[in-house]
C-alpha cells in the first residue's frame, strides 16, 4: 500500500557519479609510481553519466476525499485516484519518480496544509530539467475573487460553501506556487470540474448567471492564459468530472494511468510523455462517457522537449503534430488525405513528406506537404504561423488589357492594348504588418491606324511598358481574398509612324496617380489566381498639349505564394 505521506524512490544523481570519479581517482593514485601531473583515465557509465544530467521526476498528489462544510458532499475515489496514481509514478518500471508525496489524509488536505506542500516543493533545488508533477482530485468550483472577476478554486478539506474566496484554492495562487520553480518541465493535472454537476457545486448565484450566459462569454479559466505550468483537465469549461464504481476511480485519472505503463506511448521511442498520456486519457474518457465528458488541456510546450512521465527514450520516436489550441478545437487533422483525428490531440505519423490538412465542416483551412523527421514533435499552431510568415511573398505572371477611358485618347494617343508581365507582392511588410507592397511590371506592343484631319489614316505602332507600385491592405476568409490600396504607375509609350516620305517616331514617359483592387482565389497552399482593376489619371501630351484622362484596365493572374 502506498504511504498517504510521502514515497521517495532514490536514484543516483550527479553527485552520486561525481563521488564514485573522485573514488577512482584516489584509488589511481594509490598505485601510481610516484609521478607528479600524470594524466589518469578515469572510467565512467556514460549512461548514467547522462542520466544525471537529465534532471529527477518528482510529484505532489492531493486527493481530497471529505468536507467539513456539509454543503460538499463527500467523494468516494480521490484518495484512492491520489494512490494509484503515485503508485504508477514511483514504480520504477513505469515512472520511476525519485520522489512522490501523497497528501489524501483529512489533516493533509486543509488549504494550509496544501500550501504548505506547494511551498516545500519550490523550496527544493530545481533545475531546469526537473519534472514536476501537480496532481489535484476533489471537488472544483465558481467563485468571484476579490476583483469581482469569476475564477475557478480547488475546494480543500476546510472550504466552506458561502466563503470560496477566502477559504478555497485559487488556481491564481496555484500557479504562483508553480511560476517559483526553476524547472521548465512542470504538469498540473486537475480531475476536477466546475459545471455544478458531478465533482462540482456552484453556489446558486454563479449557477445562475452561467445558466443566462452564452458559453462564448464565460470567462475561461486562468491557466489558459498562463505559462507556468502544463495543464491537463478531466473535463471541459463548464463538464462534469465523473467518478465511476466500476473503475472504482475518477475516469479521467483511471485512463491516465493506463496510458503509463506504456500503452500511451504513441510514437514508440519507449517514454510516455504528459501529452501522449492525456490524449490517451481523453480518447478513452470520450468513448467511455459517451460523449459526456471532453478532458481539456492547455499547453505551453516549447519545441521538442516533451515532459516525460513513464519509461526512458530508447529511440527516435516517429514524428509527432499535435494542437491543443481553442481556435482549431473540433477540426479534423487529415494526413495524406485521411483522416488521422480530431483535435485537440496529437496524432504519431511516418516519417518523410506529408501532406497535412485541416478540414471542419468539409470546408479546408489549411493545406500543405511538410517534411517529417525521426524524433520531431510539430505544433499545428506554430506550423501554420510559420507557414502563413513563409507565404508572405506572391509572385504572379499577369495577362490583360490597358487602355484609356475616352474614345479621343484610344484613336490619337494608344488603342486597348493586351498587356503581359509579372508581379511580386510583399505582404505585411508596412505599419506593423498591416500594409502590403506590390510591384508589377507589364509589356505590350501593337499596330493602328489614326485618321488624319486633312483625310485618311497613318499606320502607327506602338510599344508600351508600365511599372507599378501599389501599397494597401489585404484581408482573407479562408480561401477568399481581399486586396486594396493607391497605385502609382509609370508608363514609357513609344510610337512609330511609318509613311512613304516620313518615319518618325515619339516617346513619352509619364508617371500617373490612381487605385488598385483586386480578388484573389487561392487554390491549395500555394496558388492563388487573382483579378485586378485599376484606375488611373493619366497626363497625354499630344501635339504639344497636356490633357488629363482617364486610363484603366484589367488584369488576371496566376501567383505562388512562397
Amino acid at each position: 500500500m502506498l504511504s498517504p505521506e510521502r514515497v521517495r524512490v532514490n536514484r543516483p544523481g550527479l553527485h552520486v557519479v561525481l563521488w564514485l570519479a573522485l573514488l577512482s581517482l584516489s584509488a589511481c593514485a594509490s598505485v601510481s609510481t610516484g609521478e607528479k601531473g600524470r594524466a589518469v583515465r578515469v572510467r565512467l557509465d556514460l549512461a548514467e553519466l547522462a542520466s544525471a544530467h537529465e534532471g529527477e521526476r518528482h510529484a505532489l498528489l492531493i486527493g481530497v476525499n471529505h468536507y467539513d462544510d456539509e454543503s460538499w458532499n463527500d467523494l468516494r475515489y480521490p484518495g484512492k485516484d491520489a494512490e494509484d496514481l503515485g503508485r504508477a509514478l514511483a514504480d520504477p518500471s513505469r515512472g520511476g519518480f525519485h520522489s512522490v508525496t501523497v497528501l489524501s489524509r483529512p489533516e493533509q488536505t486543509t488549504r494550509a496544509a496544501v500550501l504548505e506542500a506547494l511551498r516545500a516543493l519550490a523550496a527544493r533545488p530545481w533545475r531546469p530539467k526537473d519534472v514536476v508533477v501537480v496532481y489535484v482530485s476533489g471537488h472544483g468550483t465558481l467563485a468571484r475573487d476579490a476583483r469581482g472577476d469569476l475564477q475557478r478554486y480547488l475546494v480543500m478539506r476546510d472550504t466552506r460553501f458561502r466563503d470560496v474566496q477566502g477559504t478555497g484554492l485559487e488556481m491564481a495562487a496555484l500557479e504562483r506556487e508553480l511560476e517559483r520553480l526553476a524547472s521548465r518541465r512542470r504538469v498540473l493535472v486537475l480531475a476536477t470540474c466546475h459545471s455544478g454537476t458531478g465533482k462540482s457545486l456552484l453556489p446558486p448565484a454563479v449557477l445562475d448567471e452561467l445558466e443566462r450566459t452564452k458559453a462564448a462569454f464565460v470567462p475561461r479559466p486562468l491557466e489558459e492564459d498562463s505559462r507556468a505550468s502544463l495543464v491537463l483537465s478531466a473535463s471541459d469549461w463548464g463538464e462534469a468530472a465523473r467518478e465511476d464504481d466500476a473503475l472504482a476511480n475518477d475516469i479521467y485519472t483511471h485512463f491516465f494511468i493506463q496510458a503509463l505503463d506504456g500503452r500511451g506511448d504513441r510514437n514508440r521511442d519507449g517514454a510516455v510523455s504528459a501529452t501522449e498520456a492525456h490524449d490517451w486519457a481523453r480518447r478513452h474518457t470520450w468513448t467511455y462517457t459517451h460523449g459526456r465528458q471532453r478532458p481539456s488541456a492547455r499547453m505551453t510546450e516549447v519545441g521538442a522537449d516533451p515532459v516525460l512521465l513513464s519509461g526512458t527514450l530508447k529511440r527516435p520516436g516517429q514524428p509527432e503534430v499535435f494542437s491543443y489550441s481553442p481556435r482549431l478545437e473540433g477540426f479534423t487533422l487529415k494526413v495524406d488525405g485521411v483522416d488521422a483525428g480530431e483535435l485537440p490531440g496529437g496524432v504519431a505519423l511516418p516519417e518523410g513528406r506529408r501532406k497535412l490538412g485541416l478540414h471542419k465542416g468539409g470546408e479546408l483551412l489549411w493545406e500543405d506537404t511538410v517534411a517529417l523527421h525521426l524524433g520531431e514533435r510539430r505544433a499545428l499552431d506554430s506550423l501554420l504561423r510559420e507557414l502563413a510568415e513563409g507565404h508572405r511573398r506572391t509572385a504572379s505572371l499577369e495577362v490583360g488589357a490597358l487602355g484609356f477611358l475616352d474614345g479621343r485618347s484610344r484613336r490619337e494617343v494608344l488603342p486597348p492594348t493586351v498587356m503581359a508581365g509579372a508581379g511580386l507582392r510583399l505582404r505585411g511588410v508596412l505599419l506593423e504588418q498591416r500594409l502590403d507592397v506590390g510591384v508589377d511590371l507589364a509589356v505590350g506592343a501593337g499596330r493602328q491606324s489614326l485618321r488624319l484631319d486633312m483625310g485618311g489614316t497613318v499606320p502607327v505602332r506602338h510599344r508600351a511598358v508600365m511599372l507599378g507600385v501599389t501599397v494597401g491592405p489585404s484581408w482573407e476568409w479562408g480561401r477568399l481574398g481581399v486586396s486594396t490600396g493607391p497605385r502609382v504607375a509609370a508608363l514609357w509609350l513609344e510610337r512609330s509612324f511609318q509613311l512613304d516620305l516620313l518615319s518618325q517616331d515619339e516617346r513619352y514617359l509619364t508617371v500617373w496617380p490612381g487605385w488598385m483592387g483586386g480578388v484573389s482565389w487561392r487554390v491549395g497552399a500555394r496558388l492563388v489566381l487573382e483579378a485586378k482593376g485599376q484606375l488611373l489619371w493619366a497626363y497625354v501630351p499630344v501635339d504639344g498639349r497636356t490633357r488629363a484622362v482617364g486610363f484603366g484596365g484589367l488584369l488576371l493572374s496566376g501567383g505562388y505564394r512562397f
